[in-house]
């Protein structure tokens, strides 16, 4: 589990990686404009497995995994120490799993619409039934 923290130009936004075999979770949240240490670790301690579950959409990533050169971790270490933004497996993720909301929204809004004309022409044969009748 890999949290990445950085400023986007408006808000720090927090990147959490999840890598479960070959399938990469990752998660987006927002911390604010200016978040105190203590809030991001609240948010760590109590939040993050919450928010990393909800994440529906994984990718396969697949990180080939080399024998372990001590130099060479060290080099790699301070290069992603150095990297401001997330990975693009993560940037993926995240992409894959707001385009499944943006669908579910889409389904919804459109049975909510379906639903609203359908009464609203239910009322309109209901009074125009009444007119017939009379009173």
């Amino acid at each position: 589990m890999k949290l990445t923290v950085f400023y986007d130009g408006q808000f720090w936004v927090g990147v959490f990686e999840e890598i479960i075999g070959e399938k990469l979770k990752a998660v987006r949240y927002v911390f604010g404009s200016e978040p105190y240490d203590y809030n991001v670790m609240n948010f760590v301690n109590q939040r993050m497995l919450s928010y990393i579950s909800r994440a529906g959409n994984s990718i396969d990533a697949k990180i080939p995994v080399r024998p372990s050169n001590p130099k060479r971790l060290a080099r790699e270490t301070a290069k992603e120490v150095k990297r401001v933004g997330v990975s693009t497996f993560a940037q993926e993720a995240i992409k894959k799993d707001r385009e499944a909301l943006i669908i579910e929204h889409k389904v919804l809004s459109k049975q909510l619409r379906q639903d609203w004309e359908k009464s609203k022409r239910d009322k309109k044969v209901q009074k125009n039934k009444e007119k017939k009748r009379g009173h």
